[in-house]
């Protein structure tokens, strides 16, 4: 978990991360287990490629940085959803206000909440390992 008071300067290196692999960043926030990003993709870049770069990169500045004890390292996978441009605004909103957003709903039931609403097929057994399923030892 990304401590809060790092956060900002998290946000800027992955900002880098977007801007140097020519994408336009939108929006970025999250909790300290998990991000929201919002970004203009080109056609000619593979979502999963720029996830990829953004986790690496990420991963080495945050070990680097020394933020948290022992090894940093994103989970596997990602969720992606594509919106409208007349979504945008309300993208932008929903992502700038995660404090208030997550204090309402987990982000295990937001998760699959979305995946419902866009007609996801998935299984929660193999859905990615939720923060609050953790073990306060493990983390």
């Amino acid at each position: 978990m990304v401590p809060h008071e790092h956060k900002d300067e998290l946000y800027k290196y992955i900002s880098g991360i977007v801007r140097n692999q020519e994408q336009k960043l939108v929006a970025i926030n999250g909790m300290p287990d998990h991000l929201h990003i919002l970004i203009g993709l080109r056609p000619d870049m593979a979502l999963s490629d720029l996830v990829r770069d953004i986790k690496t990169g990420s991963t080495k500045f945050i070990n680097e940085k020394r933020w948290l004890k022992g090894r940093f390292n994103w989970q596997e996978g990602f969720g992606a959803f594509s919106y409208g441009h007349s979504q945008l605004l309300a993208v932008i909103r929903y992502i700038e206000n995660q404090e208030q957003h997550q204090a309402k709903i987990t982000f295990r039931n937001e998760y699959f909440t979305l995946l419902r609403k866009f007609d996801i097929a998935f299984k929660e057994k193999y859905a990615f390992q939720f923060v609050e399923d953790v073990a306060p030892t493990e983390l």
